[in-house]
């Protein structure tokens, strides 16, 4: 199975973009997967659609033995420079290149929204031995600050044809269909258990600027189109009156966070 064009295409161009403009997780909401996985030295774990690296390098002082998977070339060749001692896999969730039963456990980070849900959810089920954990986060958006709005806002015009649009429930102010309801019921797998948790990313406006410029659907814009998009977001920064007297600011994000196990 393929990897969604506008994925390979813009974080494949963007890649190190991405790589600097991401935000990363919070230690309590990684402490919360941590502890439901059971991360620890002799388990082995898979961070799947790893990207970059930005949750991979979270469970390295885990001291589980780590295996990135990233089907995105040129996100896997910034991992690989990030992380060179941990193993990083091309393939599609859909397609893991694992054998029955030997993860103890699974992570997906920022993700699961790219994937065909049921089919993912039998490969990776697959690959769990009976008692492993799946764990899946979001950094979600907040929109509750006027000028994050705005900026979200630009995004909205330009993400009007992604994929998970129209479909979230779950989500107050953000509209990514991440496929939760999928989670529910999943064959093989126990009930899904959630937590949320919130933190800021700051930036100069310039890091803001480049945090759009690594959103899929902007990267795979025309030259043209991305200027101006980019620049519409350098404009609101100057002009804001929360943004255009501050060298830094801050992007809150709201984080949801879900396990659940196989059970047969």
């Amino acid at each position: 199975m393929a990897v969604h064009e506008v994925a390979a295409t813009g974080f494949g161009r963007e890649a190190t973009t991405y790589e600097r403009s991401r935000p990363t997780y919070p230690p309590d909401a990684l402490r919360w997967i941590n502890d439901a996985l059971d991360l620890r030295a002799g388990r082995i774990v898979c961070d799947l659609a790893a990207g970059t690296g930005i949750f991979t390098r979270l469970l390295a002082p885990t001291g589980a033995s780590v295996i990135a998977v990233e089907p995105v070339e040129g996100m896997r060749a910034v991992l690989r420079a990030q992380l060179p001692t941990v193993p990083a896999a091309s393939a599609v969730a859909e397609a893991l290149p694992f054998a029955p039963a030997s993860l103890d456990a699974v992570t997906i980070a920022q993700a699961f929204h790219w994937f065909d849900a049921r089919r993912a959810l039998g490969e990776i089920r697959s690959a769990l031995r009976v008692g492993g954990r799946v764990a899946l986060v979001w950094n979600a958006r907040d929109r509750s600050r006027d000028w994050v709005n705005a900026v979200w806002t630009i995004m909205d015009r330009v993400e009007r044809r992604a994929p998970w649009r129209d479909h979230d429930a779950t989500t107050v102010g953000d509209q990514h269909a991440r496929h939760e309801a999928e989670l529910h019921d999943a064959p093989g797998f126990g009930p899904v258990h959630t937590a949320h948790f919130h933190h800021e990313q700051v930036l100069d406006h310039d890091g803001v600027v480049a945090r759009v410029q690594g959103v899929s659907h902007v990267a795979v814009l025309p030259n043209a189109a991305q200027t101006r998009v980019l620049d519409e977001v350098r404009s609101l920064l100057r002009t804001h009156p929360d943004t255009r007297d501050r060298d830094t600011v801050a992007i809150p994000y709201r984080v949801d966070a879900y396990w659940l196990e196989r059970v047969d």
